[in-house]
């Protein structure tokens, strides 16, 4: 199975590049592999051990292996030499490379990566990989209280390990609650989901609930994934954020933010929602338009 993805910027087609691809099919395609995973990577004290080597100075020898394998456009991030493996996997951005989409009713990219769009979302979604589903209410633990969310637009942002790993608010707005839901740490890759359809809302997964300025509600999860070392919040909850703030970051590995609405207050891009409807991810960059408001809300 080819990873066939819309590339925005560039207006093609394309197919993805996947990082360790030979690994990530020999555990999810093969039944020694399938069992590996299952009974022993997919827990968190693996990842947890791996995390701990990419954060050694040893680990940063890596890097400049890793930039030249995979393209990575270092002139695009601050000029730093990086101590550890992690060091370089959360590089930020140089000051203006990335601008924040400003017209209140368009909703920017809250992260750089993979997008699938869900105009409406039910309770078993279906992604363009076989047997991979998307159930909004296992996603938040089942939570009578957040039922709200289920039929609601919806996105879905993959990112590899190639990728920018910090996540942002795409608009102004509080935190309502925020809540840790444990689960395994399965692998986030389409290759994975074509055995686990259900990894989405089974990995561990950090959800809290926002409510913006022009968006309603939102329900913003992040989920973690197998060799991913930990999830990073870097925004007390406490305090109100604006559009483009950092949220947090991922540590080491391919990770995913999903994003939940409220039914009417928004709907996503339409080009995105083209590819999605043909099985197609669109990679978008940080804080491009992905949505446009329906109707104005005030903060509650």
């Amino acid at each position: 199975m080819s990873l066939k993805i819309w590339n925005r910027a560039s207006g093609r087609i394309e197919e993805e590049l996947i990082f360790g691809e030979s690994a990530m099919r020999w555990l999810y395609e093969n039944r020694i592999g399938q069992n590996l995973a299952q009974q022993i990577l997919s827990r968190a004290w693996l990842s947890q051990l791996y995390g701990s080597y990419q954060n050694t100075s040893y680990s940063a020898r890596g890097v400049p292996d890793f930039i030249r394998k995979f393209g990575i456009k270092v002139e695009e991030y601050e000029d730093r030499n990086y101590s550890s493996f992690n060091d370089f996997f959360i590089r930020k951005f140089k000051p203006g490379m990335r601008p924040i989409e400003a017209a209140s009713e368009v909703m920017p990219a809250f992260a750089e990566g993979r997008y699938l769009a869900f105009e409406k979302t039910s309770l078993n979604s279906e992604l363009p990989v076989k047997g991979a589903i998307l159930n909004a209410g296992a996603l938040l633990g089942s939570r009578p209280e957040l039922a709200h969310f289920i039929g609601g637009p919806a996105f879905i942002a993959r990112l590899c390990p190639v990728d920018y790993h910090r996540y942002h608010y795409p608009d102004d707005g509080k935190t309502l609650e925020s809540f840790r839901l444990s689960g395994k740490l399965h692998s986030v890759n389409p290759i994975a989901f074509s055995y686990r359809g259900d990894i989405l809302f089974t990995n561990e997964r950090t959800v809290s609930i926002l409510d913006t300025e022009n968006f309603g509600k939102l329900a913003y999860i992040e989920v973690g994934a197998m060799c991913v070392g930990k999830i990073v919040q870097t925004h007390p909850a406490e305090k109100n954020f604006r559009r483009g703030d950092e949220k947090g970051y991922f540590l080491f590995g391919g990770s995913t933010v999903i994003l939940l609405g409220e039914a009417g207050k928004w709907k996503p891009d339409s080009e995105i929602l083209k590819q999605s409807l043909v099985g197609r991810e669109t990679l978008v960059r940080l804080g491009e338009k992905i949505a446009q408001a329906q109707v104005q809300h005030g903060i509650s």
